[in-house]
């Protein structure tokens, strides 16, 4: 799983079957503290997410079975929109 920023949409006029009703929007990869790194992407957006949101995707293999059929070409997909990230400290990671 990886985090990145929406940034943008593509409009296809034509796609796959199994891509039919979802959007294809650009993605910044970030790290986990939001500073972009790395070239834009484009990925399914399962979720409804937004320009100027931060989500989180999967690659491979795994975007492919995201979908209703997995036997699709998705390489990335959007998986869920990120609302807050909280870093625990070595204290709280043992309880």
């Amino acid at each position: 799983m990886y985090f990145a920023t929406v940034i943008g949409t593509v409009v296809s006029t034509v796609k796959v079957p199994s891509w039919r009703g979802y959007r294809l929007l650009v993605l910044q990869p970030t790290d986990e503290d939001g500073k972009a790194g790395g070239k834009p992407i484009v990925a399914i957006d399962l979720v409804s997410a937004a320009p100027g949101q931060r989500v989180f995707y999967v690659k491979g293999r795994e975007a492919a079975t995201a979908l209703p059929n997995p036997e699709n070409p998705a390489d990335a997909a959007i998986v869920g929109i990120v609302d807050e990230l909280r870093k625990y400290t070595p204290e709280e990671q043992r309880l």
